[in-house]
């Protein structure tokens, strides 16, 4: 989700040359289009078939509670009796005990459906929430279902590139790059979506998030569902809008956790670019919190000074790679991670302060660590993140535009900015024809309440997302934790989000009108190992 100094004669030469010709974009398709009907089609026969659960497969290493088994659904809803794909689903059964009232039988709701978002991620995992103590009286009462959605192993699995080629070497990460740095990440990216054409085939235009909501859809029937009872984090919520905009009858309660922008403008270029933007306030909140604790990292004691400390570990990465592996663009995106979740900051912290004292151990062992298991997962889920988002909506085919834009938006938000460009510029090159994004609206009456969870200064899926889907969704009640940045806020350490939570999965509860909560607390600080000797 994401100007510029003009250029030299020679660099405009090399913007013409980086020029893709635009990709048609297929018009909406509504209610009473084929892929619609195909849609119907292809629940009536879900709903006949069922879904037959056993054991789940041992490659997926799920605990022996859990079960597992599969639905099909057509690769094109247009046409349901041709090539069909089958998606993974995973189920852990109500335990129909209430914990905190000993042991009292809690009657069954049915199923609850999560997407973990991505695009890209696998939800086949989500029923063992059921295990955490927050989570307890929701498993009392629903079936746990998660599924891996269609080009998320092992459901139809996509492909670039030889996941072997997938994990770069330490590479720079350069917050104003050069012509000729831009070039060769240009030519990365044209060559990752030729990878994309040449792997996926035909098929690699049906992976989208309007097909995304028509599985959905499909995995709702063969559930036995009459009515779907769903929570999406991330890019679910965009899957659970488009879903809440086909099949508003078909809804019975829905959460959205970190809410994705569903304006058909923002989709995803623009979005892109306010996240960039906004995780610049998140790398500022991890840097004060290490000031804060300078006793503990001996980092300083300003968020500048911390600043200043990352700017040297990334400079001597540049030269030389710890371990071989990491090197400055492994460090940013180490450290983006402590922009999604607040978690990873004494740890992060901690292997700052160890490796300019130096041991760069600790960072090693967080960043440049990786398996072959590793490199197939990652490079498959950046496949699917790849294929839809480019697939979902028009996006700039002229490398000026990403340039003016961006180099604008790295003068006051360098953080991120670039390495946000380099993971999407793909879509710059994409051939295949694109969808058009969904006016998401839905009129009182229309659609059931829902529950909207948002945390104020959450960078991946900015704020504003969340207000969005509040004013289009009629009903829907917006439930914030001031002043907390954690991507993501259900069923974690704070009491009063999932207090809105329960009641609503629970009881069908909401509050009046829009409410907040106050944040969690902040993590401990962890103290840094001493160098070796």
């Amino acid at each position: 989700m994401r100007a510029a100094a003009l250029y030299s004669a020679a660099g405009s030469l090399l913007l013409t040359a980086l020029v893709a010709a635009p990709a048609q974009s297929a018009p909406p398709a509504g209610p009473g289009s084929a892929e619609a009907r195909g849609t119907a089609v292809a629940a009536r026969r879900a709903a006949a078939a069922g879904i037959e659960f056993g054991r789940c497969p041992k490659a997926e290493e799920l605990p022996g509670g859990m079960r597992c088994g599969t639905v099909s659904v057509p690769l094109d809803y247009a046409h349901p009796d041709g090539r069909r794909i089958a998606l993974s689903v995973s189920r852990m059964r109500a335990t129909h005990v209430d914990p905190d009232d000993g042991g009292r039988e809690v009657p069954g709701q049915g199923a609850l459906l999560f997407n973990p978002g991505g695009p890209g991620a696998s939800g086949l995992y989500f029923p063992l929430v059921g295990m955490v103590p927050e989570w307890k009286r929701i498993a009392a009462a629903y079936d746990l279902v998660g599924y891996a959605p269609r080009g998320v192993a092992p459901s139809a699995p996509l492909s670039c590139q030889d996941p072997g080629d997938f994990f770069k070497g330490p590479r720079p990460a350069p917050e104003q790059p050069s012509d000729a740095y831009k070039k060769e990440r240009a030519a990365e990216a044209e060559a990752y979506a030729r990878g994309c054409a040449e792997r996926g085939g035909a098929a690699l235009r049906h992976y989208h998030s309007l097909n995304n909501a028509r599985d959905l859809e499909v995995v709702r029937a063969a559930l036995g569902e009459r009515r779907l009872t769903f929570m999406g984090a991330s890019y679910g919520t965009y899957l659970g809008a488009l879903y809440a905009e086909l099949f508003p009858a078909r809804v019975r309660r829905m959460v959205f956790d970190a809410v994705v922008n569903p304006d058909p403008e923002q989709v995803w270029y623009r979005n892109n670019l306010d996240q960039s933007e906004a995780f610049e306030d998140r790398w500022d909140d991890f840097k004060e919190w290490v000031a804060e604790h300078d006793d503990v990292y001996g980092l300083g004691d300003t968020a500048r000074q911390v600043q200043g400390g990352y700017e040297e570990a990334s400079a001597r990465l540049g030269a030389r790679p710890a371990g071989g592996t990491v090197g400055p663009a492994q460090l940013q995106g180490a450290f983006l991670k402590a922009g999604y979740y607040d978690d990873y900051w004494p740890r992060r912290a901690e292997a700052l302060s160890a490796y300019l004292k130096g041991d760069p151990q600790p960072l090693i062992d967080q960043v440049g660590t990786r398996t072959a298991e590793d490199a197939t997962g990652a490079e498959n889920a950046n496949a699917v993140y790849t294929a839809v988002e480019c697939n979902d909506a028009p996006w700039p085919t002229d490398f000026e535009v990403w340039d003016r834009d961006n180099t604008r938006l790295a003068r006051r938000a360098p953080f991120e900015t670039w390495d946000n460009v380099w993971t999407n510029l793909p879509c710059a090159y994409w051939r295949v024809p694109r969808q058009r994004p969904l006016d998401v609206r839905t009129a009182s009456g229309e659609l059931p309440p829902t529950l909207i969870l948002a945390a104020e200064r959450d960078a991946a899926t900015p704020y504003e997302g969340a207000l969005e889907l509040r004013r289009r969704l009629a009903g829907s009640v917006l439930v914030t934790e001031r002043d907390a940045g954690t991507h993501g806020i259900a069923g974690g350490p704070n009491a009063c989000v999932n207090g809105h939570l329960e009641a609503y999965l629970l009881d069908g509860r909401l509050p009046a009108r829009d409410t907040s909560c106050a944040p969690r607390p902040e993590p401990e600080p962890r103290r840094a190992a001493a160098p070796k000797a």
